[in-house]
C-alpha cells in the first residue's frame, strides 16, 4: 500500500538518503569521488540559478509550471513567504517537478497509464477533503491564487502513476516474515502504558562543505513555520526523508526508535511545538510534535462529547469593561440552567443562541478547552470564552462516551505498515537511479 495523493497516508519511518550501491548494468561504475581541497571554479556558475525552462529527457518544464505549483505552497502558508525564502522555495519546486516528470515518464515506459477520469475523481476528493469545496469552486480558488487546476491535476497524475509503478515493480519483491511481525507485536505489548509520539520531520542533508549553509537554511524554514507556515507543505517541498510525500509524518513511534540526539529533543516537546535544527548523521532535522499518547492505552481525548454551545453577541462599539461585565452576567445565567434540558429556555430569556452537536471529539477542541471539558460533569458549563468582535460563548456538557481500551494494530495492519516502510525505502533508490540516468537540459 502506498500513499494516497495529497491525503492521509500510511505512516512510515523516514529514511536517510541511501548509501551508494553497486551500479546497474550499463551505468557508470561506482567509486570514491576525488575532490581536491583547494577547488577552483572556472567561469561563473551559480548552482542555485535556474532558467525558466528545463527539459527532462525531452519533456519541457516551463516557468509557468513552476509559478503555478509555487502558488499552491505560498497559499498553504497564508501568503507569508519572505522574498529570499521564495527563491529557495522556487528552486525546490523546480526539483520536485523534475522528479515528478521522471516518475510519470517511468510509469509510461512501463505501460502504466492514469486516465483523465481517475485524475478528476482524485481532484474532487482533494477539493472536498482538503478544502471543503466542490471541483468548480476549487477551480476558481486555484485561479484566484495564481495556480491552476491543470497544475494540481498533474501532481495528482504523477502521484497515482508512481504509486502504481511501485505496486507493480517494487511491492511484489518486498517481504516481511511472520516472525518479524510477531516480534514487533510482542514489543508493542511489552511497551503498554509507555508514551509514544506522533512526530513530523523535515530532514535536510548536508556535507561537511555545505553544513553551514544548510544550517542557516533550516533556521529560516523554522522561522517561517513559527510565523504560521504549514509544516506539511514545507515537509513536502524541502524534506529529503521518504516521508516528505506525507508531509513529514513519521507516524506513531516510541522515542527509543529515534537516534539519541532526536530522543533528547523530542522528549521536551509538547503537541504543536517545533525544535531544530538538530545536528544528525548526514544533515539536520527539524521536528514537530503532532501528538502524544500511551501505548495500547485508551486516550481520554478520544472521548466523544455531546455539547450545547450557548453564545451572545456584543453591540458595535462595546468597550472591554462592558464586555467583561456582560460576560460575567452571561456565565452566571448559564450556571442557573440545571442541565441541558433547561438551557434552551434560559438562553431564550437572555437572548442567547444555542447550537447542539453530539459528535464532538475532545481531541478536536483547542488545548485549554480539552482539559476543561474532560474534567467537567454532565450539565456543567465551561468558563465563558470569545472576544468583543465575535461575542462570548460557553459549552455545556450533555453527554460523554469514553473510548475503549486501545488494542493497537493487528497482525495484518502491522505487516502492512512494515511492508510500506520497505517499499518507501526502495522507492528512494528507484528515484535516485532515475535522476542519475536522466538527460537534463536548462534552456
Amino acid at each position: 500500500m502506498v500513499a494516497a495523493p495529497l491525503a492521509a497516508a500510511p505512516q512510515a519511518p523516514a529514511t536517510r538518503p541511501p548509501a551508494v550501491e553497486p551500479a546497474a548494468e550499463g551505468a557508470a561504475p561506482q567509486g570514491k569521488i576525488s575532490i581536491p581541497s583547494d577547488v577552483q571554479i572556472f567561469g561563473k556558475n551559480d548552482p542555485n540559478h535556474r532558467k525558466a525552462t528545463v527539459i527532462v529527457n525531452g519533456e519541457i518544464v516551463t516557468g509557468t509550471d513552476v509559478d503555478q505549483r509555487l502558488a499552491l505552497i505560498v497559499a498553504a502558508n497564508g501568503g507569508k513567504v519572505a522574498p529570499e525564502e521564495m527563491d529557495r522555495l522556487r528552486l525546490q519546486v523546480l526539483r520536485n517537478l523534475m522528479d515528478e516528470t521522471l516518475q510519470i515518464q517511468e510509469a509510461k515506459a512501463n505501460k502504466i497509464e492514469v486516465s483523465d477520469e481517475e485524475v478528476d475523481q482524485a481532484y474532487a476528493r482533494v477539493a472536498q477533503q482538503n478544502f471543503s469545496q466542490n471541483p468548480k469552486a476549487m477551480d476558481a480558488y486555484l485561479a484566484r491564487i495564481g495556480s491552476s487546476p491543470a497544475s494540481l491535476k498533474r501532481q495528482i497524475r504523477g502521484e497515482l502513476a508512481w504509486q502504481r509503478l511501485l505496486r507493480r515493480n517494487v511491492q511484489p519483491f518486498v517481504n516481511v516474515s511472520q516472525s518479524e511481525v510477531n516480534e514487533m507485536l510482542d514489543r508493542l505489548k511489552a511497551a503498554k502504558g509507555t508514551e509514544e509520539y506522533r512526530i513530523g520531520e523535515i530532514f535536510l542533508s548536508a556535507t561537511p562543505e555545505s553544513k553551514t549553509a544548510v544550517f542557516e537554511n533550516a533556521k529560516k524554514i523554522i522561522d517561517q513555520l513559527r510565523q504560521g507556515g504549514s509544516f506539511v507543505a514545507y515537509a513536502r517541498q524541502y524534506s529529503e526523508a521518504s516521508t516528505a510525500a506525507v508531509g513529514g509524518d513519521l507516524g506513531w513511534i516510541r522515542l527509543a526508535q529515534l537516534p539519541t540526539e532526536l530522543q533528547t529533543a523530542a522528549r521536551e516537546l509538547s503537541p504543536g511545538q517545533l525544535v531544530g535544527p538538530i545536528d544528525v548523521r548526514g544533515g539536520f532535522d527539524i521536528l514537530y510534535m503532532i501528538d502524544k499518547r500511551q501505548v495500547l492505552t485508551a486516550d481520554p481525548r478520544d472521548a466523544v462529547l455531546s455539547l450545547k454551545q450557548i453564545s451572545i453577541n456584543f453591540p458595535t462599539n462595546t468597550t472591554e469593561a462592558d464586555a467583561t461585565r456582560k460576560a460575567a452576567e452571561f456565565a452566571a445565567a448559564m450556571k442557573g440552567a440545571h442541565g441541558c434540558g433547561q438551557v434552551d429556555g434560559v438562553a431564550q430569556r437572555i437572548g442567547a443562541q444555542v447550537v447542539a452537536n453530539d459528535q464532538v471529539k475532545a481531541r478536536d477542541l483547542p488545548g485549554p478547552l480539552q482539559t476543561t471539558m474532560l474534567n467537567m460533569s454532565l450539565g456543567e458549563t465551561s468558563p465563558p470564552f470569545g472576544s468583543i468582535k465575535e461575542g462570548v460563548r460557553v459549552l455545556m456538557l450533555c453527554g460523554r462516551d469514553d473510548p475503549k481500551a486501545a488494542n493497537g494494530p493487528n497482525f495484518e495492519e502491522l505487516m502492512t505498515q512494515m511492508e510500506d516502510d520497505r517499499v518507501n525505502k526502495r522507492a528512494q533508490l528507484y528515484l535516485r537511479d532515475l535522476r542519475r540516468d536522466a538527460i537534463i537540459d536548462y534552456d
